[in-house]
């Protein structure tokens, strides 16, 4: 839930949360948000129903692992044209670190973030992060750099959650790097 609400504009989460939530009206929601009453209730229409369309994984697990295998071998490859065909166009990527989140929708941020890795330096395997695929990625130093959950709908991700506060990191029991 807290994916999809940092996921919304702003004005759709305040009208979400306060009418939905705080059974405030949409009289008084549209001031606040600078809207019309009318305007306040579209936008926390809006926000449901991307709360309510939250995807869930679907296939069998084996298929899911599948698809995080894929994405991992392209990126390897550089094959974005593959990387595309494994993103949905509405997947939303949260990236957690030190300094908070950052939420993006669409697969051109997490295109943009595979062509910033550097491959030769980069070593990412897949691994279960609680239950479903994920990937762990480890620095040059051996190091992990990264923990993301995916979340595989349809044969595609839709979602994917990445831990990267080295904080954060350096407390969890991750495995090691394949020496």
């Amino acid at each position: 839930m807290m994916v999809v609400l940092e996921s919304l504009k702003a004005e759709e989460r305040l009208a979400f949360v306060l009418h939905d939530m705080f059974a405030v009206p949409f009289a008084e929601i549209g001031p606040i948000v600078g809207k019309s009453p009318d305007a306040a209730k579209m936008l926390a229409s809006r926000a449901r129903r991307k709360v309510q369309d939250r995807p869930l994984p679907t296939g069998e697990k084996r298929q899911r692992r599948e698809v995080v295998d894929a994405f991992l071998a392209a990126s390897r490859e550089g094959d974005f044209d593959a990387l595309m065909k494994l993103l949905d166009p509405e997947v939303i990527w949260v990236r957690r670190t030190a300094h908070g989140s950052k939420v993006v929708i669409g697969p051109n941020e997490v295109l943009a973030a595979v062509q910033r890795g550097d491959v030769a330096r980069v070593e990412a395997r897949r691994v279960s992060v609680d239950g479903e695929p994920g990937i762990l990625a480890w620095g040059p130093t051996g190091r992990p750099i990264a923990l993301m959950s995916c979340t595989v709908a349809d044969g595609k991700i839709v979602a994917v959650e990445s831990l990267v506060d080295p904080g954060r990191l350096a407390r969890m029991d991750l495995p090691g790097r394949r020496g």
